[in-house]
């Protein structure tokens, strides 16, 4: 398991940017698969982006594929996620979670991040 915490939320209008980071202590990220999940209100949680240890390897989801961008600090010390284009649809509270290459489940979860973008 690892201590995270995410930053970098905010109240924006549709069009602007936010920069999301996800710490972790020891500079631990280089141990796992770092993902971004979101879960509006109402609504269940919805994958967002991945990357892999190296961050050679990442993954989006369709709605937010050209918008969002999923980066990690080669030292291991963070993750970041920068948004850009945001809709209002992408409102949510954003959470970083670490998974151990080959298990089927996320092993931390952050308390998360509230992005609110109106129109």
């Amino acid at each position: 398991q690892v201590h995270l915490v995410e930053s970098g939320g905010g109240v924006v209008q549709a069009g602007d940017s936010l920069r999301l980071s996800c710490t972790a202590p020891a500079r631990t990220f280089g141990r796992y698969n770092v993902a971004w999940i979101r879960q509006a209100p109402g609504k269940e949680r919805e994958f967002v982006a991945v990357t892999d240890r190296t961050g050679r390897i990442t993954k989006y989801a369709d709605s937010v594929k050209g918008r969002f961008t999923i980066s990690r600090d080669i030292d291991g010390s963070a993750v970041h996620l920068q948004m850009n284009n945001l809709q209002p649809e992408d409102t949510a509270l954003y959470y970083c979670a670490t998974k151990v290459p080959g298990a089927s489940e996320y092993n931390s979860w952050g308390q998360g991040t509230q992005v609110t973008v109106s129109s």
